[in-house]
């Protein structure tokens, strides 16, 4: 699942917070990779973690995409990778809750 919503502070400041809560508040969070491409308007930042969730015995992925190019930070998480079957795409709401994280780090900030 996949959330957007938007946050009274700058773009560095949200992806940094973000970054911090799942990496540092996690024991197997990492950022796989962070790319920020400035604009005449804005930036957008691209962030992809990954985190080992027990509950479903593997790591899932959580894209992060933030934006500021209509003048307010706008933030958009995808978790996604929590099946753990060929077929069966079933992962008990750990993709959901790892969507989370973006808008759980940032709540001071909404």
């Amino acid at each position: 699942m996949a959330q957007s919503f938007f946050v009274k502070t700058d773009l560095r400041t949200a992806a940094d917070v973000i970054n911090t809560y799942i990496v540092t508040g996690s024991i197997s969070g990492e950022c796989v990779d962070r790319y920020r491409i400035p604009t005449e308007t804005g930036a957008v930042e691209v962030m992809v973690f990954e985190k080992y969730y027990y509950r479903v015995g593997n790591r899932l992925s959580l894209t992060v995409v933030l934006d500021d190019l209509t003048g307010v930070t706008r933030v958009r998480s995808i978790g996604s990778g929590g099946g753990n079957g060929v077929f069966l795409n079933f992962d008990w709401g750990s993709a959901d809750s790892f969507a989370a994280s973006p808008y759980q780090a940032l709540r001071d900030y909404l």
